[in-house]
Formats: C-alpha cells, sequence, structure tokens
C-alpha cells in the first residue's frame, strides 16, 4: 500500500516541478523568425566519360522509322517490312550523292579506287580523347533563400544560447562550353547497288532538297543491307566542341544549438553549428560534336546529402521586435555523382559558402 502511494505522488511532483521550471523558463525564452536572402558560392561541377563514349553518330537524328542515325553520321542502313528479302533493303538514306555515291558512270568525279564500283559510302567518325573528365566549372553566385527559427532556451552571463532550425532553397544553373583537339577515327563502309541503276539524288542537310531517306514499308530504291569494303582512316587534330549544363533545385535543411552573445547596442553576434541536410533534384545535359558527327545525353535524378554546417549572423536591432540580420555561412554536403546518358556528373558541395541577408522579427 505504500508502494502504490508513493507512486502515485511521485508522478504528481513530478508534473508540478515540469510546471514550475516551464513558468521560469517562459521569463528568459524568446522565438525569432528571421527570413533571409541567401547567395551560394565555390559550387562546381565536372562531367566524366562513363567507359570513354566517344563522338559517334548523331542517334537522335530522325528517319521515317524512328530509329534514328545509329550507326553512320551521313546515312542509315535499316531492316525493311520485307525483313531485307535477298539481303536488300529499300529501308536506307544517304547525305550528299556527290560526295557518297562511289560510281565511275555516274560520279566519275568523285569516284574511289580504295571502294568498289557502284557502291553507296557510308561513314562515321569518333574521336579518342573526347571522353576524358573537363575541368570544374561554377556559376557563383548561386541564389537562394532562407527561412529560420531561433528558440532561446536560457541565458549565461550576457550570452544567449538555444536551438537553431532552418529550411533553405538553392537554385543551381551550371554551363559551360569549349572546344579541344582530339585524334578522330573515320570508318567508311561500302554498300553494292545494281550496276546500270541510279540511286536518288540527296544533297547535305543543309541544303534544298535535302537528304534520301527512304522508308520502312517502301517501295524505294534497293541497296545490298550488308557492306562489301570497308576502311578506316586516322584523322589528326580533330576539333571537339563540348556542351555541358546543370541544373538542380537544392533544399536543405539545418538544425544545432546557437550562442548570442551583445557586441554593443544595438548589434548582436550568434554563432551556430549543427546538421545540415540536403534534398537535390538534379537535371543534367551534354553534347559533343566533331565535324558532322554528334552524341549526347540528358537525364534527371534525386538524392538526399548529409553533412554539416557553422555559421555567424549579426544582428542589427531596429525595435524590441525587428531586426536586420546578415551573415556567412559554412556548409558541407559532401559530394554529388550520378551518370547522365553516358556521362558521370559530379558536383562538389563540400566546401559551400554562403551570404545571408534578411529580417527577422521576435515573438
Amino acid at each position: 500500500m505504500k508502494t502504490t502511494r508513493f507512486n502515485l505522488v511521485l508522478p504528481t511532483v513530478s508534473v508540478f516541478c515540469v510546471i514550475a521550471l516551464t513558468a521560469g523558463a517562459e521569463e528568459i525564452v524568446t522565438n525569432r523568425l528571421s527570413f533571409s536572402a541567401r547567395l551560394g558560392f565555390n559550387i562546381s561541377a565536372r562531367f566524366k566519360a562513363v567507359n570513354g563514349t566517344p563522338v559517334g553518330p548523331p542517334a537522335s537524328r530522325p528517319t521515317p522509322d524512328g530509329i534514328g542515325y545509329d550507326r553512320y553520321d551521313n546515312g542509315y542502313v535499316h531492316t525493311d517490312i520485307s525483313g531485307n528479302y535477298g539481303g536488300q533493303t529499300w529501308n536506307w538514306g544517304y547525305d550528299d550523292s556527290a560526295s557518297q555515291i562511289n560510281s565511275t558512270t555516274l560520279n566519275p568525279e568523285g569516284f574511289n579506287p580504295a571502294f568498289p564500283n557502284d557502291t553507296i559510302l557510308m561513314s562515321r567518325t569518333t574521336t579518342t580523347g573526347a571522353g576524358g573528365a573537363t575541368g570544374s566549372f561554377d556559376d557563383d553566385p548561386s541564389l537562394g533563400c532562407e527561412l529560420t527559427y531561433n528558440r532561446l532556451l536560457g541565458v549565461w552571463g550576457d550570452a544567449r544560447y538555444g536551438l537553431e532550425a532552418a529550411v533553405n532553397y538553392l537554385n543551381l544553373c551550371l554551363r559551360e562550353s569549349g572546344t579541344f583537339t582530339g585524334s578522330a577515327t573515320r570508318l567508311t563502309e561500302a554498300y553494292p547497288f545494281t550496276p546500270g541503276t541510279r540511286p536518288p539524288y540527296a544533297t547535305p542537310p543543309d541544303t534544298a532538297p535535302g537528304p534520301y531517306q527512304g522508308s520502312y514499308e517502301g517501295p524505294g530504291f534497293v541497296i545490298d543491307d550488308t557492306p562489301v569494303s570497308s576502311s578506316t582512316v586516322e584523322v589528326p587534330g580533330a576539333t571537339v566542341t563540348d556542351k555541358r549544363r546543370f541544373d538542380g533545385d537544392l533544399w536543405g535543411f539545418r538544425l544545432g544549438p546557437f550562442l548570442e552573445v551583445p557586441l554593443g547596442d544595438p548589434v548582436n553576434l550568434s554563432l551556430s553549428a549543427g546538421l545540415a541536410v540536403g534534398l537535390l533534384d538534379a537535371d543534367a545535359a551534354w553534347s559533343q560534336t566533331s565535324g558532322n558527327a554528334t552524341v549526347s545525353g540528358s537525364g534527371s535524378d534525386s538524392d538526399v546529402l548529409w553533412g554539416g554546417y557553422a555559421s555567424a549572423v549579426l544582428t542589427w536591432y531596429l525595435s524590441e521586435r525587428w531586426s536586420v540580420v546578415g551573415g556567412a555561412q559554412f556548409q558541407s554536403l559532401g559530394n554529388y555523382e550520378h551518370s547522365f546518358g553516358g556521362r558521370k556528373v559530379e558536383v562538389d558541395l563540400s566546401n559551400s559558402w554562403f551570404v545571408t541577408l534578411g529580417l527577422s522579427y521576435k515573438f
């Protein structure tokens, strides 16, 4: 019976103690809400090739059957509705009669004796050395904003201490383009057509009437579906144009203790540090072009990043409740990595600096 009474009295006393402590603490506890513009610095990205992907045929270039120019820069040879009956297809296309028809009668000035007569020449260019890592590029400053809540828990001499929580947003918009020199390899393959016939006329893509494009259903001019000859030529000093883009929405959260000390009326200095978490919603695209050959890729991804922060904020009181706040933050969320269409993107968020400026209200 005594034990039962003790078990009833102890919780009651505890509740009253908590209420008493809370009531006493309310005299020194203050809430502060701040909204600030936030500029981010020292955030960079770089692109790296996956498995040394070279510059190759422009797969995104459309054809009537929707497959694209998947093997050659200047043409395609696909399967037609007959399944290439007799080893021939009318589902093919090419860009330029003057340079790709290899015939002593139809194109004597452009005839190439290295390949058989009465053939269509299809080529592709790959550039070695194009798949290496790019240099880091950035777009300082990155613009964002932050909402901060401070809960003052107590005083220590002239200083005040408490807990700080913040949510923030940062827009990343990184762009880079440039050219470099690599060694190119050009592969040319010859596809026969029936002697005495004339292939449809074709001109380069930027010239009317334009390339010839056969279709899957046909009918149309037929060529053999298998090359009878091929040649590979090294082309030194090829110029490669490289373009890279990274866009990201970085949503962040910070949580940690703070210490506020007066610097002299009406200015206070607040120091804080703790946990930082980021949710990155990323979108990237890249392309490399050598001659008329282009390869590209793109994609989207989301990831959660963990790290820490340290912050110093100056508070200039305009009145008892309103103040102007400005400061600097260091934040480390590590390195973000993801592959987008054949290129690995690395974004360095390990040494980010931020400048903030805004208004604060106490309640």
